[in-house]
């Protein structure tokens, strides 16, 4: 593990970027850029589209460490270039930025009021190749709708036993089991997924270290005990469907709690704007995410 990117990661001022939109979200991610399906025809012109806006974004001149702590990568990013350098490598040598993959295969179908993760073959090897590429860390998402005991319970488990593997191979795994904004029992989703949460960092080897991408909680400061627990380098939050206002204003509210923003982040960009417009749209959106993530 890369000694001053943990450092910088635990210690540093700052928000994580999430450029890891995969196959299933990128029309999505292109359509709000200004791109629609009909400029592409196939997968590989499709992750050529969205690695020019990731490039476009990552090369701008207000995309640097001075906000942004890590960025997190979709595979495919992890293997293209940006000026002749891998992603990663242009990231942490030109920008001092950490980066990190994304590593989860989407969702599995609802089950007991949660969507865990589908099956992940192949992960030893896709762990090798991160490390080969000078990834820092690791993220995959699963989601939780109902207040469902059994469900959380198994959601919390498959993040754990993933993550743990991941920290073995020598990487920094960022668990996020996301609640559903619109769930209609949200906070007891929170107040049980935590329980399930502490018991499992109480298990942990004690040199393990772990990320937390959550859910903005309803209640302020409602992560600080997970936050103060020694495994736990950081806690960060999804926007989660929220707008970037109001996404940034609930997370103002939460002490220590800092950003991992993807559509928010990509608010207002669009593929049609000058570089100068798109320099301005940019640095305003990391300005308000920063300020609210250092609040």
């Amino acid at each position: 593990m890369n000694q001053d990117q943990l450092k910088r990661m635990s210690e540093g001022k700052g928000f994580i970027a999430a450029l890891d939109q995969s196959g299933g979200s990128t029309p999505k991610a292109l359509k709000n850029y200004g791109i629609n399906e009909d400029r592409y025809s196939t997968d590989e012109e499709m992750f050529n589209l969205v690695h020019e806006m990731r490039t476009r974004i990552i090369t701008s001149p207000s995309f640097t460490s001075q906000h942004i702590l890590a960025a997190i990568l979709f595979e495919n990013t992890m293997e293209r270039r940006i000026d002749d350098r891998l992603t990663a490598d242009y990231l942490w040598e030109v920008k001092g930025i950490i980066p990190i993959l994304k590593v989860d295969k989407g969702l599995a179908e609802e089950e007991d009021g949660v969507r865990p993760m589908k099956p992940i073959p192949g992960l030893d090897d896709l762990l090798a190749r991160a490390k080969e590429r000078h990834i820092f860390g690791t993220k995959m998402r699963s989601v939780i709708k109902k207040a469902n005991p059994e469900g959380i319970k198994k959601i919390i488990g498959q993040q754990f036993e993933i993550g743990l593997k991941i920290a073995q191979a020598g990487l920094v795994p960022i668990l996020e089991p996301e609640i559903d904004i619109y769930s209609p029992d949200k906070a007891e989703c929170e107040r049980t997924m935590k329980e399930e949460m502490k018991k499992h960092l109480a298990e942990l080897p004690q040199d393990t270290r772990i990320m937390f991408k959550l859910s903005i909680p309803d209640k302020h400061g409602f992560y600080s005990d997970i936050m103060e627990d020694p495994h736990v380098i950081r806690v960060v939050a999804l926007s989660g469907g929220y707008s970037r206002q109001e996404a940034n204003e609930r997370l103002s509210r939460s002490p220590g709690l800092i950003a991992s923003f993807s559509r928010a982040l990509s608010e207002g960009l669009n593929v049609d704007q000058t570089a100068g417009e798109f320099d301005r749209m940019l640095a305003q959106s990391i300005k308000e995410i920063y300020e609210a993530s250092i609040t």
